[in-house]
């Protein structure tokens, strides 16, 4: 029960579905009759080959129990894959089956046939954040609240400006995946040593031909240790994990109780407390935040196994197989929360105002110090500006108020001037225009 109660709930449970020993099975299955069908193309087998291994091979007859013992024997499950294969065939098919291949080219084609479409779940979900998201923009586009440095109040912001944040770093890491699923999935065909030994040049045809066969990308060369396929391909999914991560935190420190700006989407029996019935957890925020910490690991373990020694890896290939499926499924799982998340996400502005003016106008110094600078010192200015900010403060006043009354600016300032300059729900910077043009660009 480890999977069910440490590891799967932070996955997609439709992609886990996926990824069963069945489906790994008829992977295998399918890149095994790709490379007959391709080879029969290239008048390498007799015609009718395919067909009849199609007919002598049943993916359901396949002993998965047996091939999970001796995966260990040989290193990879293509081994044993093989070994039964071959062992439901007649002694006339045999050496048509597996011809000119290794086993590395089985598990990293199967590979990437099992991963395709869960990336394609990854971007069928990002797809509808990009939705929820410039709606969100568009209705928050001028909405103020307190924007924060080092975890401290600091200026005014919009939340529409927020959010378009959040959208514009999830866009830039969704293009990074599309370009790998797109152009990025290689098949693997290069035989021992990778150079197709026994095929010749034509091995190169057939590898071309197994990329179209089964819909995957053709490489320049065979990539048995050149990992750069499966480095770019780990980076995106990366960078989407980054992109979500950094939307759930800022989501879970506002829902903060002293906060307030912002709720997860309420459900029932859905972020409760096993001993505090008031508190109302970001939860999906949380399951956000720890699958994408271990996307980041395994990143890491994919990292320090990209370098593999001469024509084939020594543990390294091996250790990139687990990190990788694991990264997609919480890929899937991490974006199938931040939907109903997004969709759902509840936006208390009356919270966004009161944090904005907790300090009773003192954040508006900048503002404040420039407007002083006309007609003081600066020092005296900065000096002056800290001062009525404490007092504001310290009085629950409106900060422009406290300074009308000192001395050094009373008649040396217009009034109207100093309270329209530090009017804080309109001291926002480009923020609705950062909204503007990201939904223009995205055509939202």
């Amino acid at each position: 029960m480890f999977d069910h109660f440490f590891r799967h709930p932070f996955m997609s449970r439709t992609g886990i579905d996926a990824l069963h020993a069945e489906c790994v099975v008829a992977a295998l299955y399918q890149v095994e009759l790709a490379l007959a069908q391709a080879e029969e193309t290239a008048g390498i087998l007799p015609a009718g080959t395919a067909e009849a291994l199609i007919n002598a091979l049943r993916p359901e007859a396949f002993d998965l129990e047996a091939l999970a013992d001796d995966v260990g024997k040989g290193g990879n499950v293509a081994i044993p894959f093989v070994k039964q294969a071959k062992a439901m065939l007649p002694e006339t098919l045999k050496p048509a089956f597996h011809r000119g291949a290794t086993s590395q080219d089985i598990v990293d084609t199967a590979l990437m046939l099992l991963v395709k479409p869960r990336l394609e779940a990854c971007l069928a979900h990002l797809a509808k954040l990009r939705r929820s998201q410039g709606e969100l923009m568009r209705r928050h586009r001028d909405t103020p609240m307190i924007g924060r440095t080092l975890m401290q109040q600091a200026l005014p912001i919009t939340f529409g400006a927020k959010v378009a944040q959040w959208a514009w770093g999830l866009v830039q890491a969704e293009r990074r995946l599309q370009a790998v699923v797109d152009a990025g999935l290689y098949v693997q065909f290069g035989g021992a040593v990778g150079v197709h030994s026994g095929l010749d040049a034509s091995g190169m045809n057939v590898m071309a031909e197994m990329a179209r066969i089964l819909g995957l990308a053709e490489p320049l060369l065979p990539w048995h240790t050149d990992r750069q396929p499966i480095l770019a391909l780990m980076g995106a999914v990366d960078a989407v994990a980054v992109a979500a991560e950094k939307t759930a935190l800022d989501i879970a420190l506002l829902c903060q109780s002293e906060i307030g700006e912002l709720s997860e989407p309420a459900v029932p029996g859905v972020g409760g407390s096993s001993s505090m019935p008031h508190k109302r957890n970001p939860v999906a925020c949380a399951r956000i935040r720890a699958a994408a910490r271990q996307i980041h690991g395994h990143h890491g373990v994919i990292l320090n196994a990209g370098a593999q020694p001469l024509e084939r890896g020594l543990g390294e290939w091996h250790a990139e197989w687990a990190p990788l499926l694991d990264s997609v499924l919480s890929l899937e799982g991490a974006l199938e929360s931040m939907v109903p998340l997004i969709e759902g996400l509840e936006v208390h502005e009356e919270a966004m105002t009161r944090n904005l003016r907790l300090s009773g106008g003192a954040i508006m110094a900048e503002p404040a110090t420039r407007l002083l600078s006309s007609i003081m010192d600066n020092d005296e200015a900065r000096e002056l500006v800290q001062r009525a900010g404490d007092k504001a403060r310290h009085e629950c006043r409106d900060y422009a108020e406290v300074l009308l009354e000192y001395p050094d600016v009373v008649g040396r300032l217009d009034a109207d001037a100093i309270r329209a300059a530090l009017t804080i729900d309109r001291y926002i910077g480009s923020s609705e225009v950062q909204v503007d043009r990201l939904l223009s660009r995205l055509s939202y």
